[in-house]
């Protein structure tokens, strides 16, 4: 049997304008900015991938 859903909480105070302000910043990325985030983000995947062993 499915456990139910809990309710999304409602940011307020500091930490909705740290969410907001991070949306934001996303928001106003360049590509060139955005590949370069992903070509990082695939080189530190890469590196785990060494050190992580799935047993099957």
């Amino acid at each position: 049997m499915a456990r139910p859903i809990k309710e999304t909480p409602i940011l307020t105070g500091e930490d909705a304008e740290r969410f907001v302000e991070r949306a934001e910043r996303v928001e106003n990325m360049s590509k060139e900015e955005r590949a370069n985030n992903r070509a990082r983000l695939m080189e530190r995947v890469k590196e785990a991938r060494k050190l992580i062993t799935f047993c099957w």
